[in-house]
Formats: structure tokens, sequence, C-alpha cells
């Protein structure tokens, strides 16, 4: 079978036979702008959902918000609506007449508008309604690319495929906080919400004529799809659960650093918005694209031997990040941080493309974006849910002292404060790494399930 992938992965110039469907082919051509258009897409996902972190202590200080609230803004009701109503949006994109493509466009459009209008806000409440508007939109994207990507290309492609996919994330994150950091400093946050939201919507029109939807080529699947099966058939999955789990406390760290480093920077090493904006953005962006890429590199070649390598992986990426992040929070030294911070985002995010391609391995092929979904859902109920809100919390309470079983200790300022909180918090990714270990006992066992399926 040939292995074509949208470069620089390329190995065949002529077409490529989609193992989903029955002979359909799909040309090279088609699969360059197919992976293209996703990433852009996934891109501009993360550049929407992450640009509000750069801009927190500016909205803060207009708004007069706690780090609380900042917290809710940027995790808990986010993840709330993002991952409910990605079930039943990856329900549509399962089904045999969906057009994934369609989905994809139509979720872009309504994202990145509703990130614009973040700009006219005047008050939390407004800019947590339109903030619900951004999650709403941005639910509808990953489960139906994951869907969309395993169908283009051969198993065991799917690590690098979807490893690649995701290098999407890091580079929104960069340029979110790069350019979102710079704008804020040179114009004011609210234009930043403007600039960065409306090109979204030019994409989506582009995304809705060009990418390619196999399923227009293919016989349709004719089996019974509705949730009550999926769920019944996902539930003795031991190890998507645990994958599951793992990846939530993953993104617990994540989540939760990343919407707190921006104010780290400015209350620690006294930089202003634009300058945390470019040291985060090229470390975490930066950092994060080549953990990214290894990850689902290294991945398809221990795969090949074991597929106990999609989990190792991210267990060794989630336990070594929360060593080297701790250090790089509780350093004097703003250049040590700064390298430090790179290095733990690089190790943290080996995981997503060994994930994703797990995930998709191990469940029957006609659940896989409904198995995306559910495993975003988990992932982000306790990572981006409750992420954010958990740091905040620890940072008001460092910030302003708080009682336990009667014992009461004092607040030690907004600084330390915040710089304790993330130390504190950096413990989940040790928790992350038990799960995924835990998940090599019946990893084996599930693909072999999974290849019987239908």
């Amino acid at each position: 079978m040939p292995r074509t992938m949208v470069s620089p992965m390329i190995e065949d110039r002529s077409t490529h036979k989609n193992i989903a469907g029955s002979g359909a082919t799909t040309t090279t051509a088609a699969l360059n702008v197919a992976f293209l258009l996703l990433f852009l897409s996934n891109a501009a996902n993360m550049i929407d959902r992450q640009i509000v972190n750069i801009l927190a202590e500016p909205i803060k200080h207009e708004l007069l918000l706690a780090d609380w609230q900042l917290g809710v803004l940027t995790g808990l009701t986010f993840a709330v609506f993002y991952t409910v109503l990605g079930v039943p949006l990856a329900r549509y994109a399962d089904r045999p007449k969906s057009n994934r493509s369609h989905l994809i466009a139509g979720c872009l459009a309504l994202w990145s508008a509703m990130t614009a209008l973040c700009g006219l806000t005047s008050g939390f409440w407004q800019l947590l309604a339109a903030r619900v508007g951004v999650a709403v939109g941005e639910a509808g994207c990953s489960p139906a690319s994951h869907s969309l990507i395993t169908d283009l290309v051969p198993p065991e492609r799917r690590a690098s495929a979807l490893g690649l996919y995701s290098v999407g994330i890091p580079v929104g994150k960069l340029l979110g906080l790069v350019v979102g950091g710079i704008i804020a400093q040179a114009l004011g946050w609210r234009a930043a919400f403007f600039i960065v939201g409306l090109p979204g919507v030019l994409l989506a029109v582009v995304t809705w004529f060009a990418l390619p939807e196999p399923r227009l080529t293919r016989p349709l699947q004719t089996h019974s799809n509705n949730f009550g099966n999926a769920l019944k058939r996902l539930l003795p999955i031991r190890t998507f659960w645990l994958a599951s789990l793992g990846a939530a406390f993953i993104a617990f760290l994540t989540y939760g650093q990343t919407a707190f480093l921006g104010s780290f920077l400015i209350r620690v090493h006294h930089v202003n918005v634009g300058q945390a904006g470019m040291m985060l953005g090229l470390a975490i962006g930066g950092g994060g694209a080549i953990g990214t890429w290894v990850g689902g590199r290294v991945a398809d070649i221990g795969a090949r031997r074991d597929e106990r390598a999609y989990m190792v992986i991210p267990a060794i990426g989630g336990g070594l990040s929360a060593i080297i992040f701790i250090g790089s929070v509780l350093t004097d030294n703003l250049a040590l941080s700064v390298a430090l911070l790179t290095l733990a985002s690089a190790v943290s995010s080996l995981w997503y493309g060994p994930m994703f391609a797990a995930i998709q391995g191990i469940v029957p092929p006609v659940h896989r974006a409904t198995a995306a979904a559910i495993h975003l859902l988990v992932m982000n109920l306790i990572g981006l849910g409750l992420g954010p809100l958990a740091f905040g919390i620890l940072s008001d309470g460092f910030n302003h002292g708080f009682a336990i079983a009667g014992l009461r200790f004092d607040g030690i300022g907004p600084a330390a404060g915040i710089r304790y909180a993330l130390a504190v918090g950096a413990g989940s990714g040790v928790v992350a790494a038990i799960f995924l270990l835990v998940a090599c006992l019946s990893i084996r066992r599930d693909f072999a399930a999974a290849s019987q399926a239908v």
C-alpha cells in the first residue's frame, strides 16, 4: 500500500488508497490540500482559544477581575460547552452521509467570528458569553478532523499524521501569544481579538470548498451507529478510559500553566505584555511544535514493534515535564526560566500523536469521531475545565492567605502566589504518567480486538 502524506512525508506522487473505504483513491495533491487546511484550522482553533491567556493581565485590570474569574474565562465555562457539545457534533460526523469538511468549515466560521466579538465586550459576563460562543464553534473541529485523517492515511502512519496535524496546537499557541502580546502592547487587548479572529472567517470559506471528503467517493456504511451502541462499544475498552484520564492530567498541567504564565512573567520577572507574549510564544509554541512532531514520528517507529509505545512516550513526557516545569517557575533567572519552559513544553507535547493514534486504533472504525469527542470530553473537562480554575484558586490562596483545618497561612503576595501555584499544580504531570503506564497493560489486547471490529 503506498504511504502518501502531506509534505514533508510524501512518498508516492500518484494516488493513495482510502483505507477506510472500498478502493476509492485520493490524489497526493488532494491530501496536501486536506492536511494544509486541517493544520491551519487546528492552529486557528488554538490561537482563538489561547489568546485570552496573554491578554489576561490587561483584561484583569480594565474589567477589575480576580484570578479565579480569569480561570473561568480561560477554562471551566469554555470547557463545559466545548466538551459537551463536542459529542453531538461528533455523532453527526460519524453519520455515513455527513460531510465532515463542511462541519469543520462551519464551526471555524463561528468560533472566529465570536473571537472577534470578544473585542466588543465591556464586562465579565459579556466576555464570558462571547467565549462560550468560541467554545461552541471549536467543539466540532477536532473529532471530525481526527476521523477524516484516519480515513486518509494507513494505520502505520497515523501517529505521524495526527502528530503533524497536532503541530497546529503549539503553532497556534505561538501565534496567539506572540501576535496577541504585540498587538495588545501596541493597540490594546480589544484590537488583538479583532485581528486574530476575523481571518478565520476567510479560512472557513476556503475550507468549505477545498477540503476533500472521502465519503463522497466510497460506498456508505450501513451498520447501526446510534449513540447507545457507540457507548456500549467503548465502555469495555479499558485502554480508552485510562488514556483519556492520562491525557486529562497532562492537559490539567498545560492548560493551567498556560492560563497564568503570562501573568507569571509580568508579576515575577517584570516584563511587559508584548515581551511576555514573545517569550511564551517561542517557548510554548516552538518547544511544543518540536515535541509534537517528534512524538508522532517516534511513536510510529516504536509501535511497529509494540503498541505500548503509544502510552510509554506520553507517560515519559508527562512525568518529566512536571519536574522541568517546577524548575522553570522557581528560578529567579529569566533566561533560565524561559529555557526550562521551552524544554518542558517540548517534552509535555510528545503525547499528541501517540495518544490520538491510539484512540483511533483501539475503537471500531464507525465510532472514531465519537470516540475522539468522548476522549476530548474527559480530557478537557478535567484539564481545560479545572486546570485554569484550580491554578487561579491556588494563586488567589497563596496571594491573600488561606486556612486549613483551623490553621491560618498568611498571604505572600501576587508574585510569589502565582509562582507557587504553578509549582504545586505541576504535580498533575506525575498523576498522568501513572494512568498511562497502567494503560500499557491492556493496549495490545484492545488493538487486537479493534482489528476484528466492524
